[in-house]
């Protein structure tokens, strides 16, 4: 059984996650109590041991993050729940952190619990809040840093350096500019979603390609680009005026 708390200032959102818990969590997980300040948050992990925290991310005049940042580790896991801020969301996305947006789905909660309940060692949480901070502080830069889960763990790479993306059904091989391939146990839908806001654009339905890397554009019907690597990527023929404008654009 997952011990866990909730730290969140507010009673009905709390309420709300007891009573979705205690119905969802399949006797998995054992709420060991609810706070509602950063301070009694920092007091329950250091005394009560969670291995699981409920964060929202707004608590008071401060954030989850104020309380994350004050432990010398973090070795639980974390589920945070916010209110709709698309970066902040975004940094999660990028971090392979997961969050549950308020008010909290049944559904969503279910999966989350689903996916905690599968071991992640001290490094791996280590290196999701290292990701999770960097992009936090960095969330305008084009540079990010992104977490993705391969066969044997999780590796982290930073967007610019991902030349495209190629979809191999549920999974999605990253082709990087240090001619490294890695795949990825994520669709490229999921790709398109986190990266394009940073210079990337599906061409394909099989393909995602970084702006910064194409070579050149040939024409045709739909016409295809070559990239740095040398690859010929198709363009879709109902892509291609959007496609073209993006590239004039860039």
């Amino acid at each position: 059984m997952i011990r866990a708390i909730i730290i969140d200032d507010e009673q009905h959102c709390i309420d709300r996650l007891l009573k979705l818990v205690e119905t969802y969590s399949r006797g998995n997980i054992e709420l060991l109590g609810a706070f509602h300040s950063v301070e009694e948050g920092l007091k329950a992990i250091n005394q009560l041991k969670p291995q699981l925290v409920f964060l929202d991310v707004e608590i008071n005049d401060k954030t989850g993050f104020d309380l994350l940042q004050q432990l010398s580790e973090i070795n639980f896991e974390v589920i945070f729940t916010t209110a709709y801020d698309k970066y902040a969301v975004k940094a999660f996305k990028f971090s392979a952190i997961d969050y549950l947006l308020k008010p909290v789905d049944a559904d969503d909660l279910n999966s989350a619990i689903i996916k905690i309940t599968e071991k992640f060692s001290q490094k791996d949480i280590t290196q999701k809040f290292d990701a999770l901070f960097h992009n936090l502080k960095n969330i305008q830069s084009a540079s990010k840093k992104i977490c993705v889960p391969v066969l044997s763990g999780f590796v982290f790479i930073q967007t610019s350096d991902i030349i495209r993306c190629q979809s191999e059904i549920n999974y999605t091989t990253l082709f990087l500019k240090d001619k490294q391939k890695l795949l990825v146990a994520k669709t490229l839908k999921e790709f398109e979603e986190m990266l394009s806001d940073y210079n990337f654009y599906r061409v394909h339905n099989s393909h995602l390609v970084n702006l910064a890397y194409i070579k050149s554009y040939n024409k045709g019907k739909g016409g295809s680009v070559t990239m740095d690597d040398g690859s010929e990527i198709e363009v879709s023929t109902r892509r291609k005026d959007e496609f073209l404008k993006k590239l004039t654009a860039h």
